[in-house]
């Protein structure tokens, strides 16, 4: 059985930070395969200007590329209007080989907001949510999270809180850095930064 651990985010840009927890979550879970999953519009980001969603996946293809762990998968970004997390959880359960486990990695401040999230209950029914610290973010109890999950699921989410390093990188300070002429440089793989240098990207705000 495969373990494929699903990664969905703005990517706007993608950065070190990004791929760091990721393979450190690969790694404590022994995924065989991280999937990056750019999205078209996050439903909690829906006034925000992002980058077109082509262009982050090209950002996310590039960061990658040759590394046999990742793929880049664009599948978010061709759907219409918001998308959910348990949609593309679905997705993936009807594309993959049918005994593949599915991984939902998420930052430790998505997880104190989970019970905001489209039908959370179901979520961590359909997937295995994996869950790395955020600096300053203190993980939910268990009270908490039986407020709105089965204690079953509670358990499960508790029990794939893994150690990874805590890196304060910011896609919105790496914008801003952009625009304000600075380098990107070791905040984001070379590839990337010659992509938003080649497109000229984040140049106003």
């Amino acid at each position: 059985m495969k373990r494929v651990l699903l990664f969905g985010g703005s990517f706007d840009p993608i950065h070190h930070g990004h791929l760091i927890v990721a393979r450190a979550a690969a790694e404590a879970i022994d995924a065989d395969r991280v999937v990056l999953i750019p999205s078209a519009a996050p439903p909690h980001k829906q006034n925000a200007s992002l980058a077109p969603a082509a262009v982050r996946v090209e950002l996310c293809r590039a960061a990658v590329a040759g590394d046999p762990l990742f793929d880049v998968n664009d599948w978010e970004t061709r759907q219409t209007g918001p998308n959910y997390t348990l949609l593309t959880v679905r997705h993936f359960r009807d594309v993959l080989p049918r005994r593949s486990e599915i991984c939902w990695l998420v930052g430790m401040d998505s997880l104190v907001e989970l019970h905001t999230w489209y039908h959370a209950r179901e979520l961590a029914d359909a997937c295995t949510l994996v869950t790395v610290g955020r600096p300053g973010v203190e993980p939910p109890d268990r009270q908490t999270l039986e407020s709105f999950l089965t204690r079953e699921q509670a358990d499960r989410v508790l029990a794939h809180i893994v150690q990874s390093p805590l890196i304060e990188i910011s896609a919105t300070d790496i914008r801003a850095r952009v625009a304000g002429g600075r380098s990107i440089r070791y905040l984001v793989p070379d590839a990337v930064a010659a992509v938003i240098k080649n497109r000229n990207l984040y140049r106003t705000l």
